[in-house]
């Protein structure tokens, strides 16, 4: 936990934001795998975690704006409990730690909230994501699940994601701590691979560094030669030379805060020219999107020039063809571009998105496009000095988008599909990383992770 004067001026920030009434803070229980005592790693709500600190399993909280005091709900384990978890921190202690002025018997929270309605207090109250909490609300609030979502509190949404999306210089320190060990993970993958060996073995060994420095995986490994999948979670497969391996993972530090890096990196000790080519023209464009990194700077802007430099580079090596403005206009380069180019980053590793993508990513009078692959930018708002952000183009050859777009004769005037059809069996290309903006431009987050093709294939020989 940071010290509990963090959470008390957090609390009281969102306090004065929201005005009147109760703000009803949800934290998770554990959850079963396949039978009640087997469960999944418990991990904390991340809105919780940030007004309260506290990482322990069902509790709730009550901020009461209107008598200004937070509550605890929480119960003290019994000594059957002890017996196989041994002592655990009482609630007051908890509440003690977060600067809360008074805890409950978690039973309590219907009572308070139900007298609270009938006097006529609004309650606060964020989207619950997971069906236990789903349940316990439709209990406390007298709401079916059904009409949850249309009660949600909007005010709230958007004091929490205002708060949040400015990264205090203490959150910085855990956010370089999680690419620290990111690093530690993917500089150790480089260097195992080699053919013959599977892509889980290098999965393997990308968690065992996240949980031997003290975390945990900030969100499932993406470790495979089929690249041009972009969530692959499959590891199956045995890495074979001439193949690239693309690598997205992070770690979760101890205090919750989120890496998310890619690289990509030949199962052969160097890069073959044509791999080289490609990895050269997203390297091209993930630098020149970091360069652009600065206030003011609406992030859907640097997402079209990084596409216009892939699309750039992909005509130079005869690919693509035509007006690149109007090509990228018209979307042709997300054939190979699909996926937006970043994300807000922190507690979460796609940051807040529990609240809403757009009220995140977009905000009030920022329209979302429809059009294929830049309506999958999470993130198009202008950026704020404090933002935490992903930076990740790619280029991918996907075989069968390549032959519905071929089939279609779609964008004939952008697109050489004779040359395309070439790559194939290419693979995907994605970089990655994290950066902070800053008052002046931006930082890039954590130790310098190996990317540049010498970089590479130094690491590959290691």
């Amino acid at each position: 936990m940071f010290t509990k004067d963090t959470y008390v001026q957090r609390r009281n920030i969102l306090k004065e934001k929201v005005g009147s009434g109760l703000i009803l803070l949800m934290g998770n229980d554990y959850s079963p795998m396949n039978y009640e005592d087997n469960i999944y790693h418990f991990r904390q709500d991340s809105s919780f975690l940030y007004y309260l600190g506290i990482d322990v399993a069902h509790v709730a909280a009550i901020i009461d704006v209107d008598e200004n005091k937070t509550i605890l709900f929480g119960n003290d384990l019994s000594v059957e409990y002890i017996v196989w978890m041994g002592v655990q921190p009482t609630m007051r202690e908890l509440a003690d730690k977060s600067g809360i002025e008074e805890c409950q018997n978690y039973n309590n929270i219907s009572t308070y909230l139900k007298s609270a309605k009938s006097k006529g207090q609004e309650i606060h109250f964020l989207p619950p994501y997971r069906a236990e909490n789903m349940l316990k609300m439709e209990d406390w609030l007298d709401t079916r699940v059904k009409d949850l979502k249309s009660n949600i509190s909007q005010k709230l949404i958007k004091a929490i994601i205002a708060q949040r999306s400015i990264k205090s210089a203490q959150e910085l320190v855990q956010m370089e701590n999680a690419v620290a060990i990111t690093k530690e993970m993917h500089v150790a993958a480089m260097r195992a691979a080699k053919a013959g060996r599977k892509e889980h073995d290098l999965a393997g060994i990308a968690q065992g560094i996240a949980k031997g420095c003290g975390g945990e995986l900030a969100y499932p490994i993406i470790m495979t030669v089929n690249g041009q999948t972009l969530h692959n979670h499959y590891h199956g497969n045995t890495l074979q030379d001439g193949q690239l391996v693309l690598g997205d993972f992070g770690a979760e530090n101890g205090m919750h805060y989120a890496g998310d890096i890619t690289r990509t990196f030949p199962v052969a000790k160097t890069f073959t020219q044509k791999q080289k080519e490609i990895y050269q023209l997203v390297l091209d464009a993930e630098e020149n999107a970091i360069q652009a990194l600065k206030p003011g700077i609406a992030y859907k802007t640097i997402h079209l020039q990084a596409a216009k430099d892939i699309a750039e580079g992909l005509k130079s090596l005869g690919l693509m063809k035509g007006d690149i403005d109007e090509a990228v206009t018209e979307g042709a380069h997300a054939l190979f571009f699909p996926h937006g180019l970043g994300h807000m980053i922190g507690l979460d590793v796609h940051d807040m998105e529990d609240l809403g993508e757009n009220l995140v990513g977009y905000g009030d009078g920022v329209e979302r496009s429809t059009q294929f692959g830049l309506k999958s930018l999470r993130l198009g708002k202008e950026l704020e000095e404090g933002n935490v952000l992903t930076v990740e183009p790619g280029i991918y050859f996907i075989p069968e988008l390549i032959d519905q777009w071929q089939a279609e004769n779609k964008f004939t005037d952008f697109l050489n599909y004779d040359k395309i059809n070439t790559y194939r069996d290419f693979g995907g290309i994605r970089i990655e990383d994290n950066c902070l903006v800053t008052k002046d431009g931006h930082q890039v987050l954590g130790p310098r992770i190996p990317k540049t093709i010498e970089e590479v294939e130094a690491e590959r020989n290691m």
